[in-house]
């Protein structure tokens, strides 16, 4: 069973009835579902996810306006749920607290990932945020949410908005151009194997970014990127050739017709979507075209390589 599932199915079967029991005035104000950190929260588990943290568990999350009143009852609620599910069973409490079950406040939780209370409001913090964080604050499944509080604030981030988009995607091009186009053939000119191979991983790293941002997602967790790679509509074709200049030994092969493959590939791409105007295949060329696409004169200014 996977883990999201088997959430949803531990709140159904032992937690909606407990809360609704214990707090029929609050019940409509307690948002529930599993999101952020975890395998499970992507639909990724497997059986290997299940050698740690891999727990029938559920968030409940809770307005800052409530932490006092019901908090601490809310947790001992959850504290005595059923141990076991389907096999399954729930791991110790942790002497630290807990970031990855149990009651969340609505404000603290947002702010563990996005370093704010609610969505980013300016362009600073749009470009501070990870994009791991924003994939983990925005994945798995909200069962219940009468109030719509803790909705509202993951509709918000659901995606970049169109202008911070097109920056990452300027950027990511910039360095793909950077490592993959320039840097990685001056690296195996001087022999420096070693420097090569880093040039190709930053190549494939800025690829797997710029790829999400081309499909309007968030690149996840370096761990999951290549899994999101192969469920997205566009581009999931070129994951055996990244996959390949990661894999093959660097001294004895050559990669730089599939490092311009797959750079015609994204730039096609680009082009479809009308924010590239340029026709050649030099990813900082584009890099700079996309970023000519930006209106709002402050971000447009900022260097090319801010929106990494």
């Amino acid at each position: 069973m996977k883990g999201l599932e088997l959430a949803e199915k531990y709140y159904a079967l032992y937690g909606k009835e407990a809360i609704k029991k214990a707090f029929p005035d609050y019940e409509n104000q307690i948002a529930v579902g599993l999101v952020g950190e975890g395998s499970e929260c992507y639909g990724y588990d497997d059986d290997v996810s299940a050698d740690h943290d891999f727990e029938p568990r559920f968030f409940m999350w809770i307005p800052r306006s409530l932490e006092k009143e019901i908090g601490f009852r809310l947790e001992r609620l959850y504290a005595k749920l059923p141990k076991e599910l389907d096999g399954y069973k729930v791991n110790p409490v942790a002497p630290v607290g807990e970031t990855r079950r149990g009651v969340s406040v609505i404000e603290d939780f947002y702010k563990r990932f996005l370093g704010t209370e609610d969505a980013p409001t300016s362009v600073e913090q749009w470009l501070f945020i990870p994009s791991c964080y924003l994939s983990e604050a925005t994945n798995g499944k909200v069962f219940r949410d009468d109030s719509g509080v803790f909705s509202q604030i993951r509709q918000k981030i659901a995606s970049y908005p169109e202008e911070i988009r097109l920056k990452k995607i300027a950027s990511s091009l910039f360095s793909m151009g950077q490592s993959g186009q320039y840097n990685y053939g001056r690296s195996r000119q001087r022999k420096e194997f070693g420097a090569a191979k880093l040039a190709l991983n930053e190549f494939v790293t800025s690829a797997l970014e710029c790829i999400h941002l081309i499909n309007g997602k968030y690149c996840p967790f370096y761990k999951w990127a290549f899994r999101s790679l192969r469920e997205l509509p566009l581009l999931a074709e070129t994951e055996p050739a990244l996959e390949y200049l990661l894999n093959e030994s660097e001294e004895n092969s050559d990669k730089t017709e599939t490092v311009e493959e797959l750079a015609s590939l994204i730039i096609m791409e680009l082009q479809k979507q009308n924010i590239t105007d340029e026709k050649c295949n030099g990813l900082v060329t584009h890099a700079y075209s996309v970023n000519y696409k930006i209106k709002d004169g402050f971000l447009r200014n900022l260097p090319v390589p801010a929106g990494r």
